[in-house]
C-alpha cells in the first residue's frame, strides 16, 4: 500500500504592485510668429502727399481732401489780408461814394476807347456784406448791357485770382492778368472775347474803396504801366469825395 505524500505547501507569491511613475511635465514653448519689421514711416513732404493719396480710396474721402484744402487757403488768405480787409470795413463809413449813373458814363465810355477794350464793367462795393453791385456794363462800342447792370455777387469768393485782386485795390494798386471768370458776370465777358482784364479801385487811392472798374481784353496790352495810369485817371473822375 502505497501512501499518497501530500502536497507540498507553496508560500503564496505576492505581486506587488506596481507604483505609479511621476508624470513627467513637459514644457513646450510655442514660439511666437516672427513679427514682420514695422516699415518706417516717412515724415518727408513727398511722404505724406503719397500717405494722402494712398489714403484717399472713394469719392467721399476725395470731396472731403478739396473741402478741407479749400477751408485751409480761404483761411490763410483771410488771416494774411486781415489788417488791410478790416481797416477797410471799419472805414467803410468815411469812404467816398461812386458818381451816378449818369456821370459814369462819359469817364467810362472813355476809357474803353482809349484803352481799346472790348468791354468794361463798374462795380459797386460793400465790405460789410461782401458784396458787389455792377452799376455799368459797356460792350466794345460803348453801348450799355442793361441784362448785366444790377447783377448782385461776391467781393471775395472761391477765386483765389478775384481775392487777389480785391487785396491789390484795397491797396491802390490796379491789377493787371488773365482772365478767368468766377461770376455770372465773368462768363458774360468770357462770351465778349475777354481773355486778359485790368481792375481798378474807384477812387484810385489807397485805402478808398468805393468799388472798381474793370476792362477786358482779347489779349494782353504792350504797354501796361500806361494802361494802369489811363485806368487811375478814369477812376479819379469815377467817384463823389
Amino acid at each position: 500500500m502505497v501512501t499518497k505524500k501530500p502536497p507540498a505547501k507553496v508560500a503564496p507569491v505576492k505581486r506587488r504592485t506596481p507604483r505609479p511613475k511621476p508624470e513627467q511635465t513637459i514644457n513646450v514653448s510655442v514660439a511666437a510668429p516672427a513679427s514682420k519689421p514695422e516699415a518706417k514711416k516717412d515724415d518727408s513732404a513727398l511722404g505724406k502727399v503719397i500717405g494722402l493719396i494712398e489714403w484717399v480710396d472713394n469719392p467721399f474721402k476725395l470731396f472731403t481732401v478739396i473741402l478741407l484744402s479749400f477751408l485751409f487757403f480761404a483761411g490763410y488768405f483771410a488771416w494774411d489780408s486781415r489788417q488791410v480787409i478790416l481797416h477797410a470795413i471799419t472805414t467803410q463809413d468815411k469812404m467816398p461814394q461812386l458818381a451816378k449813373q449818369e456821370n459814369l458814363l462819359a469817364p467810362a465810355r472813355s476809357l474803353l476807347k482809349d484803352v481799346d477794350g472790348i468791354v468794361l464793367l463798374i462795380h459797386k462795393a460793400n465790405l460789410s456784406t461782401n458784396s458787389r453791385t455792377t452799376v455799368l456794363a459797356l460792350n466794345v462800342d460803348g453801348s450799355r448791357e442793361k441784362a448785366i447792370e444790377g447783377s448782385i455777387t461776391s467781393l471775395f469768393n472761391a477765386s483765389s485770382d478775384r481775392n487777389g485782386a480785391m487785396v491789390s485795390m484795397l491797396n491802390g494798386e490796379v491789377l493787371c492778368e488773365e482772365f478767368k471768370p468766377s461770376s455770372k458776370v465773368g462768363e458774360w465777358g468770357v462770351k465778349q472775347g475777354v481773355k486778359f482784364m485790368c481792375r481798378g479801385s474807384i477812387p484810385p487811392d489807397m485805402g478808398k474803396f468805393a468799388g472798381y472798374v474793370a476792362i477786358g481784353f482779347k489779349d494782353k496790352p504792350e504797354d501796361i504801366a500806361a494802361l494802369k495810369t489811363r485806368i487811375n485817371l478814369a477812376a479819379t473822375d469815377m467817384s463823389e469825395e
